[in-house]
């Protein structure tokens, strides 16, 4: 009967990820739409991801305080009511064509999107037995990434549908003509986020009437003779290690998803063949998280999935730095595969001996998130010196691009080493003092 409920309850959580999956990723269709209906420069439109990224940072910690008054089941049916709130702002934002009002509905997602997640990762790690969590975890990101592709197909299809020609008629058209051809464009994100929003409000009532298990952390089994109860989250320091490898890692799989498509056109391929580069890194993920599923823990322990991962990282990084063309964007899709199994195996790996403090220490895990935020424009920001320095001394500004764009990904480098120092030694360190 308990693997029977375990087993209902994976499914109902796996749609919870499936949920967020497909909210986050539908930003990479809303930058170029709300680039053109709102007139923006490029940096302006970006604002889009950094008002996901923020509310991340933002609510990580309220949440865990939510968490620990309501529980998590009683969370997540908050966080999709708050998912459903912010997809009804984005009516009055295309109503009035206002940015601002647009990032705002894009906030509110993420603040209940924060919330959901902080309930459901370590929901769905101690749903079970704490050494097999990266395993449900990695069904979860099956089902977040799957999502994720659909999300970015259907709302490309939908916003997307006839941009280039409205930017051609844009060119030459009158003030009153063209503000009437945005906001017909504008006006094509009304029935999506409706029903997107009945949908996250439906679900957010089922939630609460699901036949989710009620577990509760284990208590810390840190206690020993001669030593006292741990009373703050500032004395595990496996944790704070933990959040910094989640923080550079998902540095590092952001640059492998979003940075493969500008760096395939720096090699030279065309933007219609680079298009397809991103989907390469999300294939290999997700078929990394099906070998994830068979493999943990009954042939592959989490902490060697881990390690594993991280030397291949470092692997798959030297290897971009050293070929060109197809050849190097293929390794930097393989990043899929090295990244695919680092979330759900440092999740059960920091959490483990939390106890009582194991909602505050997800909510930190959450915040790490914002490493996707800080660390690509990071590799950015050293294109574009590399990139100036080759020119200054000579080289044609492709070729430049070509080169800077390819010796810049060492970045990871250092990234993939944090996370297997945390795999290999600092999981282990439980005190400060050891």
């Amino acid at each position: 009967m308990q693997q029977k409920n375990n087993t209902t309850a994976i499914i109902i959580i796996a749609s919870l990820f499936f949920i967020f999956g497909f909210v986050t990723w539908i930003n990479g269709a809303l930058i170029p739409f709300m680039k053109t209906i709102n007139e923006l420069t490029d940096a302006q439109s970006y604002l889009v991801a950094s008002a996901s990224y923020i509310s991340f940072v933002v609510m990580a910690l309220p949440a865990s305080y939510i968490l620990n008054k309501i529980g998590y089941k009683k969370g997540m049916s908050l966080g999709l009511v708050i998912m459903g709130i912010g997809a009804l702002v984005f009516i009055p934002a295309a109503e009035a064509r206002t940015y601002w009002v647009f990032l705002a509905g894009i906030f509110i997602q993420g603040l209940g999107m924060t919330i959901l997640q902080t309930a459901s990762n370590p929901y769905i790690t101690i749903l079970g037995p704490i050494e097999s969590g990266a395993k449900r975890i990695a069904i979860m990101g099956i089902a977040n990434k799957t999502a994720g592709a659909l999300g970015s197909l259907i709302f490309g299809a939908i916003l997307l549908s006839g941009i280039d020609e409205t930017k051609e008629k844009l060119a030459g058209v009158t003030l009153e003509e063209k503000n009437v051809l945005l906001d017909t464009m504008a006006d094509s994100v009304f029935m999506p986020y409706i029903i997107m929003a009945i949908v996250l409000f439906i679900l957010g009532v089922l939630i609460r009437k699901a036949p989710l298990p009620n577990v509760e952390e284990a208590e810390s089994e840190e206690i020993v003779e001669g030593q006292t109860a741990k009373t703050s989250i500032f004395q595990f320091p496996n944790l704070w290690l933990g959040v910094l490898a989640l923080f550079v890692y998902v540095g590092a799989e952001v640059i492998a998803g979003d940075t493969i498509i500008a760096y395939g056109i720096s090699l030279g391929f065309t933007g219609e063949e680079a298009k397809y580069f991103t989907t390469y890194t999300l294939l290999a993920m997700v078929a990394t998280y099906a070998l994830g599923v068979f493999l943990i823990p009954k042939y592959v322990k989490q902490k060697t999935a881990l390690i594993a991962s991280a030397i291949l990282g470092i692997v798959f990084s030297f290897c971009i730095l050293n070929t060109t063309g197809f050849m190097s964007v293929l390794f930097v899709a393989g990043l899929g595969i090295a990244n695919a199994l680092v979330w759900p195996a440092i999740w059960p790996l920091t959490l483990e001996g939390l106890g009582k403090f194991t909602k505050t220490g997800s909510a930190l895990l959450i915040m790490a998130i914002s490493g996707g935020a800080i660390i690509p424009p990071l590799y950015g920001r050293i294109v574009d010196a590399n990139k100036q320095e080759l020119m200054i001394n000579g080289l044609q500004e492709a070729a430049a691009m070509a080169s800077a764009s390819t010796s810049s990904y060492w970045i990871l480098i250092p990234c993939y080493a944090i996370v297997l120092f945390f795999a290999i030694w600092g999981h282990k360190i439980k005190n400060w003092t050891k």
